[in-house]
């Protein structure tokens, strides 16, 4: 049994994680779905949180965790997971990133449009294809339920100092591209390239769905932290 916890991408929070959490409990885990400081406030209470505060936030629930401890991270929480296994490389068994690759130091998620000075929901369309396998109930219910992000956080860049974090076994659930497709695409980003190839152990697995498998396909998703755990 382990402490799962779940770290959601941009705009999302712990209620993004309700349709994985059950299976994960009903195998015998904890599972922590978290979310992440100033998520939903104004700029005026979140002008002044970053990544790092973000990351600080999960290592408080890695620290107090009695047990081995999952870090799933989807998406631009995947970062933060990342940085969570550089701060606590003994205590993470595992990390599993939910359609996203580890990040090398000094990169950020990305950049979005900064609306009254926060990070909103850019939309549906803003993401084409990633979004294909999500039916037209799924994006308007997940929409009216995204908050907006402080608008530090996609661009702050994620500072990493510990080489024990390569130590770390990492399971990728890619969404839609295997991994001889993956380290094709690292290729072309050297520095992420370089990132992937330092892990001492790592594993890609396809889920067959797109960018959101929490929403589209969560019993998929589910079973496959269910084995990463397993193997922690």
């Amino acid at each position: 049994m382990a402490d799962i916890i779940l770290i959601p991408g941009l705009w999302l929070d712990a209620a993004s994680w309700d349709a994985v959490v059950p299976e994960l409990e009903a195998a015998g885990h904890r599972a922590h779905p978290l979310t992440l400081p100033g998520v939903g406030a104004p700029a005026s209470e979140s002008a002044d949180i970053g990544i790092a505060d973000w990351v600080d936030a999960v290592v408080e629930r890695v620290d107090a965790a009695e047990g081995p401890v999952v870090v799933v991270g989807h998406s631009g929480g995947g970062n933060v997971a990342w940085g969570v296994a550089d701060r606590r490389p003994d205590k993470v068994a595992r990390v599993v990133l939910v359609d996203t690759m580890p990040p090398p130091s000094g990169f950020g998620i990305s950049e979005f449009p900064v609306v009254d000075g926060v990070v909103p929901f850019p939309g549906w369309d803003f993401f084409g294809e990633d979004a294909a396998d999500l039916d037209a109930q799924t994006r308007q219910r997940t929409a009216l339920r995204a908050k907006p992000v402080p608008a530090r956080v996609p661009t702050d860049a994620l500072q990493l100092g510990d080489d024990r974090r390569f130590a770390v076994p990492v399971t990728v659930l890619a969404g839609a591209q295997n991994e001889a497709e993956l380290r094709e695409m690292l290729a072309a980003w050297p520095a992420w390239g370089e990132t992937f190839d330092a892990i001492e152990s790592v594993e890609v697995v396809t889920l067959g769905t797109r960018h959101w498998p929490q929403f589209s396909k969560p019993d998929v998703l589910a079973a496959e932290i269910v084995k990463a755990a397993a193997r922690a």
